[in-house]
């Protein structure tokens, strides 16, 4: 069983380079099967998601190319199933944008129900809403969504919820609808807009991604393309965090500082400093942070991806913070894990009250999803002593060589599958 051991105490210090936007790469990698020509995707994060999601395509017929760690090229043109395998798609809940994918382009699709990390309910109900619109019959049968429509038709459709799965799916699907469809109240995170650019470099017409509304006037057939996916914001975002918690000084390079301003006028209000270059934001951790307030909304707020990094650096700060999860009510599973630290945190449903202490000491503790296994990481890095991470098959799954680049940074960390590895890192680190 693979897990991370570290020594915590070393300020991180040095560069650290971001991936492509995992959340953006599912939703175009979905929307690349949608042409019958060659579509070339770099700065692809090499990341558990992404290579089951890969696959899944593979599987279903379409030809798959790693041209290298980053790179891939996809034709959708031997595709010879709508019917999506659920050996992948229960692992990874980005499944459901095969559905407006085929939908847009085989007016048929049967995809089993998504998986992905338990952090609460998230239902597909808004994006079953916005394919009946577009005038699909859509039915869950034996655990799978099957939708089929003799053609798709524009709609105007107001989603209940902002909801970025919805409009992500929604959005492929009428791009090969008759007509304008008409999208209100959709998310307007930075991922829906680079899905949207990604289709319109297709020769989609998709006008208004990142505001409100979005209308998109149907086309025929998309063609081929070449395109590169944004840089993670949440990868970048906790390396900010990192570099706040163990009081260090990161330049995050390779990124889109307007994408990270939530994450940065927190750790502003929290004392850090923060400066920002055209494509590098660099954090310095201060010995006194002061507390803050954070509640999760969607984008452009606070990222609901981020609350567990930023609480962890909150659990090292002065003075009592808050912490308002409106997003997924299951964020807060890490709290006893962290409490185990030292951390002082009380959650009443929807609500962390973190009282600041002065340290953490180094524990044992399990990751129990992507974003809180890795905030257990930067929270181990900063404590007193080692720390141990199981189950960081969860992180893996949304970041790449993260051990890695924490040792670019002087982190005292390694990835290890027995007591005999880490007991050799505890002779090594001393």
């Amino acid at each position: 069983m693979e897990q991370y051991i570290m020594k915590g105490g070393n300020p991180l210090v040095g560069e650290v380079t971001i991936g492509g936007a995992k959340n953006a790469a599912l939703g175009i990698l979905a929307a690349a099967i949608m042409t019958d020509e060659d579509v070339l995707i770099d700065n692809l994060p090499d990341v558990r998601d992404i290579n089951v999601l890969l696959e899944a395509i593979e599987e279903i017929g379409a030809e798959v190319e790693r041209i290298d760690r980053h790179t891939v090229r996809i034709n959708g043109k031997t595709i010879r199933e709508v019917a999506v395998d659920d050996e992948y798609i229960r692992k990874i809940r980005a499944s459901y944008y095969f559905i407006g994918a085929m939908l847009g382009k085989y007016k048929s699709a049967q995809v089993p129900l998504p998986g992905g990390c338990n952090i609460g309910s998230r239902p597909i109900d808004q994006h079953l809403k916005g394919f009946r619109a577009l005038g699909a019959d859509v039915k869950i049968e034996r655990g799978a969504v099957i939708a089929h429509a003799i053609d798709l038709v524009a709609s105007h459709i107001y989603l209940d919820v902002v909801s970025v799965g919805a409009t992500i799916n929604v959005m492929m699907a009428a791009t090969l609808a008759e007509g304008q469809t008409i999208l209100e109240n959709v998310a307007k995170e930075p991922h829906v807009v680079d899905v949207a650019n990604f289709l319109n470099s297709m020769g989609a017409n998709i006008k208004g991604a990142g505001t409100d509304t979005i209308r998109i006037k149907g086309v025929r057939k998309l063609h081929g393309t070449e395109y590169s996916i944004i840089p993670d914001q949440i990868e970048a975002g906790t390396f900010m965090c990192a570099a706040a918690i163990t009081r260090g000084d990161v330049m995050v390079k390779n990124v889109i500082p307007k994408h990270l301003e939530a994450i940065s006028a927190k750790l502003l209000e929290m004392g850090c400093e923060v400066a920002e270059f055209d494509d590098a934001v660099r954090v310095v951790g201060k010995s006194a942070q002061r507390h803050t307030d954070i509640k999760t909304l969607p984008y452009p707020g606070f990222p609901t991806d981020m609350q567990p990094q930023m609480a962890v650096t909150l659990a090292l700060a002065n003075g009592t913070s808050v912490v308002t999860e409106s997003i997924f009510e299951n964020r807060f599973r890490y709290v006893d894990e962290l409490s185990r630290m030292g951390a002082n945190v009380k959650v009443e449903g929807n609500v962390a009250v973190i009282d600041g202490v002065k340290g953490l000491t180094g524990a044992a503790v399990n990751a129990p999803d992507l974003r809180a296994g890795a905030a257990l990481v930067i929270a181990g890095l900063a404590a007193d002593g080692y720390t141990v991470v199981d189950e960081i098959g969860y992180i893996q799954r949304g970041y790449e060589c993260f051990e890695e680049k924490l040792q670019g940074l002087g982190a005292m960390i390694e990835k290890v599958d027995s007591d005999k590895d880490a007991k050799k890192f505890k002779l090594k680190v001393g």
